[in-house]
């Protein structure tokens, strides 16, 4: 299932799952030319080259990427299925597996992407990206478990993708993904810790560009948050999907 919801979203397209490969590049293009080039944005920890740049803007893309494509499409996973809810013998709870599935085929293809670039520049990608797997799996559960909630909300409240579509807009902005956590005043910076995207783009960057190790007590923390936001989101699924054949 998952195989089939990458490749039917490229299916009928001349370069067909190749655009998996050009799309990041495309839009790393764009963030780097109007922060680099027109908004004159430099980071903090790095140089003034617009390549060191687009990396470090790049990496903190690919962990938004994977939470967006997740909890945007979330909502109309149910509604876009409805023939698998009259099948009693199907689990519906795996659709917003598969949909995570795919956001991580195409986080992979964005990671290659970035990987290559980043040899180019340095050399070699630092031997602390080994923990970027331990870095996502907190995202990825917290991801799954949104997915759950919205998946089962979706089916009594349509207006929630609209919903859903707003805030993640607005997480992007308000996410340390386009600016360090540190060129915020202290005073602010715990209110953006409160964004769940920030300990997991911060760290990802550490292990990915900086080569330092995450922080492995905030990383504990916020594993057991994520795992009680997907029992949570599971739960609720679970106790709401009775409703769905009478709804649809």
């Amino acid at each position: 299932m998952v195989k089939r919801d990458v490749t039917g979203r490229y299916r009928g397209s001349m370069l067909g799952i190749l655009w998996s490969f050009f799309l990041p590049v495309f839009m790393l293009g764009v963030y780097t030319f109007v922060f680099s080039v027109v908004f004159k944005a430099r980071w903090q920890a790095g140089s003034d080259s617009k390549t060191e740049f687009a990396l470090v803007l790049f990496a903190g893309l690919l962990v938004f990427n994977l939470f967006a494509e997740c909890v945007t499409k979330a909502p109309g996973l149910i509604l876009s299925n409805a023939n698998y809810v009259k099948k009693v013998v199907f689990p519906l709870e795996i659709l917003p597996v598969v949909a995570l599935g795919a956001a991580l085929f195409h986080m992979l293809v964005s990671l290659v992407v970035w990987a290559v670039f980043y040899l180019a520049l340095f050399g070699k990608v630092p031997s602390t990206a080994i923990a970027l797997p331990l870095v996502l799996l907190p995202l990825i559960l917290l991801s799954l478990g949104l997915s759950w909630f919205l998946a089962a909300i979706g089916v009594y409240l349509r207006d929630i993708a609209q919903i859903t579509g707003v805030v993640v807009s607005t997480l992007m902005f308000l996410s340390p993904i386009f600016f360090p956590l540190s060129a915020l005043p202290e005073s602010y910076q715990p209110l953006l810790l409160l964004n769940p995207l920030t300990p997991a783009i911060e760290m990802s960057r550490e292990v990915l560009v900086w080569g330092h190790w995450p922080n492995w007590a905030l990383l504990g923390q916020y594993l057991l948050l994520a795992s009680l936001i997907a029992y949570l989101g599971f739960a609720w699924f679970q106790k709401t999907r009775k409703g769905f054949a009478d709804v649809l």
